[in-house]
Formats: structure tokens, sequence, C-alpha cells
């Protein structure tokens, strides 16, 4: 059970750091947002959770919505949007990856001091 809360925190409940972290290879649209987080990071979520997520993001500033012009593709009235990281989402996904790697050093570290205290 405890193991189980701990996945629930670092996957769906933080889908921001697996968002920006795809987002640094490139601009992406929400849909294929969606299937990579379940097929690269093997989280089970709905499309529609990914979108909730990227709002939530943008509203903070971590993302940007671009929309590309009507008509792109050869469709008539279409518009697509996808989203890029913003500079405050880069910080913002470093300064996590950081905080992660200083909880997972710590853990690590944690009664190899050698004091023998109890």
């Amino acid at each position: 059970m405890a193991y189980e809360r701990l996945v629930e925190k670092l996957t769906k409940e933080n889908l921001w750091l697996y968002i920006l972290t795809m987002l640094r290879e490139k601009p992406m649209y929400g849909y294929e947002i969606a299937g990579r987080l379940r097929s690269d990071f093997k989280i089970p979520i709905a499309t529609i959770t990914a979108y909730v997520v990227l709002y939530k993001m943008e509203r903070e500033g971590l993302v940007e919505r671009v929309v590309e012009p009507e008509g792109g593709g050869g469709r008539i009235n279409v518009r697509k949007v996808y989203y890029r990281q913003t500079d405050k989402g880069r910080d913002t996904l470093e300064k996590g990856i950081e905080y992660i790697r200083s909880i997972l050093q710590t853990l690590e570290g944690a009664g190899k001091s050698g004091s023998g205290e109890s």
C-alpha cells in the first residue's frame, strides 16, 4: 500500500514533470503527449487528464499553447494546438529534478554514516 501511494505521487499526481521532460525535446500536441505518457512512461492516464494538466501548466506559465493557422495541413477550418515549454517551465523542471536527486541522495546515504547511533 505504501509503495502504491509512492508510485501514485510520483506519476499521476506529478504529470507536469513528465510533460516538461518530453517538451524539452520538441513542442507536441496534447494527444501526442498523452500517448507518450502511456507508452514511454507507462502511466495509465486518460487523454483528457493530460489536457487538464496542460491547462493548469499553461495557467502557471510552464507551457504555452501555440495555435496553427486554420486551414493548415490541407484541411479547411481545422486548427491544431500544440504546446511548448516556456523558460519558467524549463527552470521549474530543473528545480524538480534537482529536488528529486537530493531526496534520492539523502535516502541512499541514510544509515551509512557509520556513527553507530540507533
